[in-house]
């Protein structure tokens, strides 16, 4: 019997199992092939595939087999190596969509070197392999053997560092339009609060209801112009060619937004005499959110 190990790597590997499949038409391959396929999909009447294979129920196909073919992974290698089997180690390769990076082909090269395996670099490789595999005579493995431990250290070294910046990508993927829009929304407020903090310390007295306002209305002039080129070009990436209605629609959502903001610092300031610098921060939060509330559901809406 030969085992056929693809792990858990989440993206297909169907070119072994298609070349495997090609030699057991051609009498290549004339044992029992069972498949522990992982995520790759693939159906023949020729092989057993099993996408899960429970771990007691694996190491008794190892024991079993004859020989094993296996993607480059370092635990099934070393599982193999620990039972005394002959391997035949493939790796995924990224030109072809199967891994992200080609660093299996650095285990490959290194258990190869030790004589720990076969390798087959392409299923070209695959039929000499399997010709080769039954006069093999691997090295011994020795569980204090230096190479061994550097390599599978930098192995999972650089799969951790892999999986966070998968996860890192992923999350961005997932959640950009919010991530770019509260990246853009803090600018604005910025924007927004030094127009504001300006005008006030050079200009114009906030303890005046009339000039309050006037500091208001064009803080918000500056934050708004700053915050539609921003956001219909970097969050909600609107492909909108009527500009001007997009415009117009944005300038009034978030007029809607200063009516809000002009009541809280007229009922905070004005009428209750709170400090105008900390209200005008808290009116800004409740504010960003409104923004993003219209111009998700009425002005960039897809």
């Amino acid at each position: 019997m030969i085992l056929i190990t693809l792990g858990t790597q989440d993206k297909s590997f169907v070119r072994i199992l298609k070349k495997v499949e090609e030699l057991i038409d051609k009498k290549v391959i004339n044992e029992e092939v069972i498949v522990q396929a992982g995520y790759t999909k693939y159906e023949s009447k020729k092989m057993k595939i099993f996408d899960y294979v429970e771990k007691k129920k694996l190491e008794e196909y190892i024991e079993k087999s004859s020989f094993i073919i296996t993607h480059a992974g370092v635990g099934t290698i070393f599982d193999c190596l620990k039972k005394n089997k002959k391997i035949i180690a493939v790796p995924r390769l990224s030109k072809y969509h199967e891994h992200n990076n080609d660093h299996q082909l650095q285990i490959v090269e290194e258990f190869s070197k030790e004589n720990f395996i076969i390798p087959v670099y392409e299923m070209d490789e695959l039929e000499d392999a399997i010709q080769k595999i039954k006069t093999f005579q691997p090295n011994k493995y020795q569980s204090n053997n230096q190479n061994m431990i550097h390599l599978v250290s930098n192995y999972i070294d650089q799969n951790e560092k892999e999986s966070i910046m998968t996860n890192i990508k992923k999350f961005f993927t997932t959640y950009r339009e919010i991530i770019m829009y509260l990246i853009f929304g803090v600018l604005t407020t910025i924007v927004s609060l030094v127009v504001y903090y300006l005008l006030v310390y050079t200009l114009l007295n906030p303890n005046e209801p009339i000039q309050l306002q006037i500091a208001n209305i064009l803080s918000w002039i500056a934050s708004v112009t700053f915050a539609y080129v921003t956001n219909r070009s970097f969050v909600f990436q609107s492909k909108s060619k009527n500009r001007l209605k997009e415009a117009s629609s944005f300038f009034l959502s978030r007029g809607i937004t200063l009516i809000m903001d002009m009541v809280i610092m007229f009922v905070g300031v004005t009428l209750f005499h709170g400090n105008d610098k900390i209200l005008k921060l808290l009116s800004q939060v409740i504010v960003i959110m409104s923004n993003y509330v219209f111009s998700k559901l009425f002005v960039f809406k897809k």
